[in-house]
């Protein structure tokens, strides 16, 4: 399957990012792992927000905010992954990398 492909299923909900790890894990291809290495890091953040939602008021706010910015990174990376580029989301993407090199 297409590279390319691959990453933008990665994007596709959870479901779409274990279906392109299965795929990539028998023919390993960098860019599909660069976009799921950063998918993952997204998902995270995302369920570490769900959790700091608990907290009333302030935590309301930060994870509503941090939602936000959340989509507006995962826009991004859906984004880069349709034009070929292999582009970090700002924050944390690069550290992604680091994190998660072995998927």
């Amino acid at each position: 399957m297409e590279s390319r492909l691959l990453a933008v299923i990665s994007h596709i909900t959870p479901i779409g990012w274990i279906i392109a790890l299965i795929i990539n894990s028998n023919n390993k291809q960098e860019y599909t792992s660069y976009f799921i290495r950063q998918n993952l890091a997204i998902y995270l953040a995302g369920i570490l927000l769900s959790v700091i939602a608990i907290l009333p008021i302030l935590g309301w706010i930060i994870s509503g905010i941090g939602s936000v910015i959340l989509l507006i990174f995962w826009i991004m990376s859906l984004i880069w992954s349709l034009s070929g580029e292999m582009r970090p989301v700002p924050w944390f993407g690069e550290k992604a990398q680091e994190w998660f090199k072995g998927l």
